[in-house]
């Protein structure tokens, strides 16, 4: 996209209001911003804590994370890496998880379910674009552009049995309280996504992914329902929005990431009147209101 490449000599505030016109075309109000997409701007803008670079650094996040919440939780690298070169192929066990310490979205990971078949020339291809993503540039998220560009190894998660893909729970936290847990489920076949409260009762909104609707049988109550929420309060404590994601076995949960700007700021739910609820829900800092 031109704007993007051009965009490294625009301010950010300028180049924001750009954007959310090309990519949701309507007026971006930091002034008095009501939407989520527009709050989820302004928190880019404003809302700038030095802890956030290392909460979307994939790998410092884990620390982090592990200092609040426990080791217990944290999904075990195999290995960490500055250059693809690197990569120790033959030391890695038979199922494993690359990613990009970077990457956002899912542009940066690599499953490998079995060695045997794994085809490395395709998987280096998807590190390598996943390295060269400059988030910052294109979308003005701020901490990436401290975040060093790593790649790591993790343990493989075994899905469920009967469940081909591992659903990932994300969940919406609003000041410090989550609130909202959006499930996706197949993303290698047909995307679904699905949003729970914390009673878990199904939600009639769906978002952020226009392509996704609910799944056609909602998802069933996690096991681990409460230790997800707990959880989640515990990361997300004096944020303004963040949203947690976590994966579930059987036996335990564990943590995914943090993501403080989903889809950018760029996404939109259905039905649209849930744009401006969901943004009512965030409270922003007073200071520079």
């Amino acid at each position: 996209m031109l704007m993007e490449h051009f965009g490294r000599w625009i301010p950010d505030r300028t180049y924001l209001k750009w954007m959310y016109r090309l990519r949701v075309g309507q007026r971006l109000d930091l002034r008095e911003p009501h939407t989520f997409g527009e709050k989820i701007q302004w928190l880019k803008l404003y809302n700038r804590k030095p802890e956030y670079v290392q909460m979307v650094d994939k790998c410092a996040a884990k620390d982090y994370v592990a200092k609040i919440i426990g080791d217990e939780y944290i999904i075990p690298n195999l290995g960490v890496w500055d250059k693809l070169d690197d990569i120790d192929w033959e030391a890695l066990p038979d199922r494993f998880v690359l990613k990009t310490t970077y990457g956002g979205g899912n542009k940066g990971v690599v499953i490998c379910k079995d060695k045997t078949s794994f085809d490395r020339n395709k998987a280096m291809a998807k590190l390598k674009k996943g390295l060269k993503q400059d988030i910052y540039l294109s979308l003005r998220e701020w901490p990436y552009k401290n975040v060093p560009r790593r790649i790591i190894a993790e343990q493989y998660i075994e899905p469920q049995p009967n469940v081909k893909d591992l659903p990932d729970y994300k969940w919406y936290c609003f000041n410090g309280e989550p609130q909202y847990c959006q499930v996706i489920q197949d993303r290698t076949t047909h995307e679904t996504i699905d949003f729970f409260d914390k009673e878990w009762k199904h939600q009639e909104f769906v978002g952020l992914n226009p392509a996704a609707d609910s799944a056609p049988f909602p998802p069933t109550k996690p096991v681990h329902l409460e230790t997800q929420i707990n959880i989640a309060r515990e990361l997300c404590k004096d944020i303004p929005f963040a949203r947690i994601d976590f994966y579930e076995t059987d036996s335990n949960v564990y943590f995914g990431e943090i993501t403080l700007y989903p889809k950018s700021g760029f996404g939109l739910f259905r039905p649209n009147h849930y744009n401006d609820l969901l943004g009512q829900m965030i409270r922003l800092p007073e200071n520079k209101r």
